[in-house]
C-alpha cells in the first residue's frame, strides 16, 4: 500500500467537538468473568458489558491493565500515542497503560483530554502542547526527555502529527537520538478510506487545505491530474466552498465520498458525484469533522480546458505571486494539453504585463 503525505503551505487544525458533543454508552463490571488467553498478559483487565449506569468513574481503574511481566517496563522516550476520533471504546490497552505510565502527558487541550483519562481514572499529570506553544515547550520537554522521562503526547482525536501537533518534537528527538516510540490508534482518513468503497491500492492524504484561495486552487490542480484517491480534512463550514472549488478542476462527474462524525452516533457516508455533492448541500451544511474523498483520475488525462478557462487559472496563479513559468508548470500538470501550447499562451496575454510591472 503507498501513502504519500503531500506538504501543505497551510494546515488548519480544527477538532473542535468530537467525542463529547454526545453521550457514548458507559460501561459497568459486571459479575467476574474468567480471563480469555488473548487478554492474558492484562491480569487486571475484566470483561465489560454494556450498561445505561453513569457511576463508573471509580470502576474504571480496572480496565486500565497493570504492568505486563510480558511486555515489561516502559523505556524512557517520547510516546506518539493515538486516542478516539469519537468514540471512547477505541482506545487500545496498550494506549492505556503509556498513559497510565508516563510520567507527564502533553495534551493539545486538556480541558478536553482530561475528560478522556477521567473516564479511565487515569491520573497522570497533563501538560498543554499545542501549535501556539510548541516552540516555548520544546526545550523543556526535551530536558524532561534527556533526564530519562516517559513523556506521551496526545492530541484532541486521532495520531499525534497528522494534521496535529507533535511533528516538530518527534524530529528534534530524532536528531538528539531520542527514542520516538508511537502507539498505533485510531486515524479518521484511514477510517473513512476503509469503508469509502474507493480504491485503496494506492492514495494521497492531503488533509487540510491551505487558506489561501491561489494556493488552495494550486493544491487541487495537482490532486484532479492524480490516479490515486485524494483524501481532504474539511472543516463543515467550508464544505460548500470546497465543492464548488473541487467540482470545477476535478468536474461534476468525479466520484466521491464525505464521511462525517466517523465512529460516532450520527456517523455518516455520503456517496455520489462531485456535482450532486455540490447540489445536495447547498441549502444546508452538516455539522461535525468532515473526510472527503475523490476518487482517483482513471483516464489519466484531464478534459481539454478552453483558452478562457486557461488564461483565467494563469491569471489567479500569477497575480498570487507565481512566476510566469511556475504558472505555466502549475496549469500544465493539470491539463492533457502540452506545456508548450500554455506558455505560448502565457508569452501573448500576460507577457507585457509582466514586463511593465517589472519596469515600475
Amino acid at each position: 500500500m503507498l501513502l504519500r503525505r503531500l506538504p501543505s503551505t497551510a494546515v488548519s487544525v480544527t477538532t473542535t467537538g468530537l467525542c463529547w458533543r454526545y453521550t457514548s454508552p458507559y460501561f459497568s463490571t459486571q459479575t467476574r468473568l474468567q480471563s480469555v488467553n488473548p487478554l492474558s498478559c492484562y491480569p487486571k483487565l475484566s470483561l465489560l458489558s454494556f450498561s445505561s449506569t453513569s457511576n463508573i468513574s471509580s470502576e474504571f481503574a480496572d480496565v486500565v491493565p497493570e504492568q505486563s511481566s510480558k511486555s515489561g517496563p516502559l523505556k524512557p522516550g517520547l510516546y506518539l500515542v493515538g486516542t478516539p476520533i469519537g468514540n471512547l471504546e477505541d482506545i487500545t490497552l496498550r494506549a492505556l497503560r503509556v498513559l497510565k505510565s508516563a510520567d507527564v502527558i502533553l495534551s493539545e487541550d486538556t480541558r478536553h483530554s482530561g475528560k478522556l483519562l477521567h473516564h479511565y481514572s487515569i491520573k497522570t499529570p497533563l501538560l498543554s502542547y499545542h501549535k501556539f506553544n510548541e516552540s516555548q515547550r520544546e526545550q523543556t520537554v526535551l530536558k524532561r526527555l534527556k533526564q530519562g522521562e516517559i513523556v506521551a503526547l496526545i492530541t484532541d482525536a486521532g495520531m499525534p502529527g497528522i494534521s496535529d501537533p507533535g511533528t516538530e518534537l518527534a524530529k528534534i528527538c530524532v536528531d538528539e537520538n531520542i527514542p520516538v516510540i508511537p502507539i498505533p490508534g485510531p486515524s479518521a482518513f484511514i477510517t473513512a478510506l476503509s469503508a469509502s468503497g474507493l480504491s485503496t491500492d494506492e492514495f494521497t492524504f492531503v488533509g487540510f487545505l491551505p487558506k489561501h484561495a491561489g494556493s488552495r486552487k494550486e493544491r487541487l490542480m495537482a490532486s484532479a491530474s492524480e490516479t490515486t484517491t485524494q483524501i481532504f480534512y474539511v472543516p463543515p463550514h467550508k464544505l460548500l466552498q470546497f465543492l464548488e472549488e473541487s467540482s470545477s478542476i476535478f468536474g461534476d462527474s468525479r466520484q466521491c465520498v464525505i464521511a462525517r462524525e466517523l465512529t460516532k452516533i450520527h456517523e455518516e457516508f455520503w456517496r455520489g458525484t462531485l456535482g450532486k455533492a455540490k447540489e445536495a448541500f447547498s441549502t444546508h451544511l452538516p455539522k461535525g469533522e468532515i473526510t472527503l474523498l475523490i476518487e482517483g483520475n482513471a483516464n489519466c488525462s484531464v478534459e481539454t480546458p478552453s483558452e478562457s478557462q486557461l488564461e483565467n487559472d494563469l491569471r489567479e496563479l500569477i497575480s498570487s505571486g507565481h512566476s510566469l513559468s511556475s504558472a505555466v508548470k502549475l496549469v500544465a500538470e493539470g491539463t492533457s494539453m502540452k506545456k508548450k501550447m500554455i506558455y505560448s499562451l502565457a508569452l501573448r496575454k500576460f507577457a507585457k504585463k509582466i514586463e511593465a510591472k517589472d519596469s515600475n
